[in-house]
């Protein structure tokens, strides 16, 4: 037999029973659009994490308190004490690592400022005056605070521009003072919308001097990060290791499995953050896999169902000539055209749902998140539907096959 005939008689078969063939395959669509809808989803979220972490420039190194976070029990050690004065003198000291050019403390918590009855939360940040050319962050109105304010722990404030427009509008702030909890601040500069720069938003942040921050608000005498940049990225490997060295023997560390700091670059946080990605999205792929799984047995226990069905209609092809692998095919080729058919339009919806989550959450979040379909994603959906299809369908298709002429048309 022809294989044009065997694939017309097992379209044919499928028609005569439409209601049933969408509902047989319902697990498959499901199950394909949810791969589809994570992938994308998954991807997106990853590039959006990425870009924002770029913002931290390829030469920034990022030096944290505590043990590097590597899961929910590490997080009770973010803000412990272990980055004070001597920490940041040692790590400036160009002796100690000589591929700085420029190096901050960083204080961070979230806060709220007030000005004539108008309140706006934001990141507090107090650092140096060397925040802002590691950053490359510059004020487009007013100026910076300078290193004589840092000194002083003068009561200065450099705001983001969502935080501007929240206290003054289109109004110039420039000198005019807000309150942070009972202290007042004068604000010298303001930023223009800027975005993310690693996990902080530029624009809904205010800056002061660290030493202003430790004196005011938050009356401690250590800091949450110590924030370099070195001078060109091929020196960035050479000055981690300047920073281990120092800051181990400052502690009294010999062993690097006790080190009571972390090390963050730019290219370690986008790595670290596409395995997390990668991890989440491997776990929810499972999950829908589960629904294949579930859709497939679904698609044999029909196809069971047919060949009891249609056992008088394989009696008389065996009749008339149909060998024992036509047949077989036919009912093969039926169970895999039901789930390469429920594979397309899973495709399809999961595109059609991930472009919707990209509008939605595009305007929830910004312009940062992007709409991403990998064709990977999309080939591997069509693919993994038809061999559903060929594995789920082969034992049906086998029963088929071996039913008797005689006694399949004896079959009532």
């Amino acid at each position: 037999m022809l294989w044009r005939d065997i694939i017309t008689i097992s379209r044919r078969g499928l028609i005569q029973n439409n209601l049933r063939s969408l509902l047989t395959i319902l697990g498959i669509v499901i199950g394909i659009a949810a791969i589809i809808i994570v992938t994308s989803v998954g991807q997106a979220a990853q590039q959006l994490v990425v870009n924002q972490f770029s913002g931290l420039g390829s030469r920034t190194v990022l030096v944290g308190a505590g043990r590097e976070p590597k899961g929910p029990s590490d997080l009770f050690e973010f803000f412990t004490n272990t980055l004070k004065d001597r920490d940041v003198k040692a790590l400036i000291n160009r002796s100690n690592v000589p591929q700085f050019t420029e190096v901050t403390p960083v204080i961070f918590q979230v806060d709220s400022a007030s000005f004539e009855g108008e309140t706006v939360r934001g990141t507090l940040i107090g650092a140096s005056e060397n925040i802002f050319p590691i950053f490359e962050i510059f004020p487009e109105t007013g100026r910076a605070f300078i290193e004589q304010e840092v000194e002083e722990g003068a009561s200065v404030i450099v705001l983001g521009s969502d935080v501007k427009n929240e206290l003054f509008g289109p109004s110039d702030p420039i000198g005019e003072k807000i309150r942070i909890r009972n202290q007042l601040f004068r604000v010298i500069g303001i930023i223009n919308p800027t975005g993310n720069i690693g996990a902080f938003n530029v624009n809904d942040f205010m800056a002061i001097p660290y030493t202003t921050m430790q004196r005011y608000l938050v009356g401690i005498d250590y800091y949450h990060r110590i924030i370099g940049r070195v001078a060109a990225e091929d020196q960035m490997k050479e000055a981690v290791e300047n920073i281990n060295a120092t800051l181990r023997e400052l502690h009294g560390i010999s062993d690097p499995s006790k080190d009571d700091f972390f090390i963050d670059t730019q290219a370690n946080a986008v790595e670290r953050v596409g395995l997390v990605a990668n991890i989440f999205t491997a776990l929810l792929i499972a999950v829908a896999t589960i629904s294949l799984i579930v859709g497939g047995i679904g698609i044999m226990n029909i196809m069971l169902v047919s060949v009891t069905e249609r056992t008088k209609e394989i009696g008389l092809r065996k009749a008339l000539g149909a060998k024992r692998s036509d047949i077989l095919i036919q009912f093969l080729l039926e169970a895999i055209i039901l789930t390469v058919s429920g594979g397309i339009i899973g495709v399809f919806l999961g595109v059609v749902f991930s472009y919707s989550a990209s509008l939605i959450l595009s305007r929830l979040i910004g312009d940062g998140w992007q709409f991403i379909i990998s064709p990977y994603a999309v080939t591997a959906g069509v693919a993994i539907s038809g061999a559903i299809g060929l594995i789920f369908g082969m034992y049906p298709a086998i029963q088929a096959s071996k039913k008797s002429p005689l006694e399949a048309l004896r079959y009532e």
